[in-house]
């Protein structure tokens, strides 16, 4: 349970999603202030049915710009037709539109789940076959001063055998 009684006071002991009273823990939502949300809101246990996430159609209109903001946000990661047009819809305060205009930072990270910065080595564990090229980069080479690709955190860019090319970030592992 979280212990900032601003928090606790703004979302009424509650939920700020669904209404639940049980389990109810801060969650960060940068660069928006925390909301208070459920275990189940919060991802950590399964809904108990798809309808669950209907609860989002009433949180969408909340006062609170950092519930809009994490409703919006929330809305993004379902597929029904719904849940996209309640998105479509949604009228954000100033506030909770300056958060989702910005863009969210992108985190590189290797096969292993270490982060990559610009110009780190990088080592291929697989042999991977360059399209458009005519050789295959094999595993084990070291693939030095590596460039983010700033709209695609899958993807690093970096010189093999004197070419450019694009890698998935899957495929590496930072030296």
């Amino acid at each position: 349970m979280s212990t900032d009684p601003d928090l606790m006071s703004r979302a009424g002991g509650a939920c700020e999603f669904c209404g639940a009273d049980a389990t109810l823990d801060a969650q960060a939502q940068p660069p928006a202030t925390p909301v208070l949300l459920c275990a189940t809101c919060r991802g950590e246990t399964a809904p108990d049915s798809p309808a669950h996430w209907q609860c989002l159609q009433g949180a969408a209109w909340s006062a609170e710009p950092a519930v809009q903001f994490a409703v919006w946000r929330k809305l993004a990661t379902l597929s029904e037709g719904w849940a996209t047009d309640l998105r479509d819809t949604m009228i954000l305060s100033p506030e909770a539109q300056a958060w989702a205009d910005t863009p969210a930072a992108l985190e590189h990270r290797d096969s292993n789940g270490v982060l990559l910065a610009q110009g780190d080595t990088v080592v291929l564990i697989k042999d991977l076959p360059v399209k458009g090229a005519s050789f295959t980069a094999k595993r084990g080479t070291a693939v030095r001063g590596i460039a983010l690709v700033p709209d695609n955190a899958g993807q690093i860019e970096g010189r093999v055998e004197g070419q450019r090319i694009v890698i998935l970030t899957e495929f590496v592992k930072k030296r």
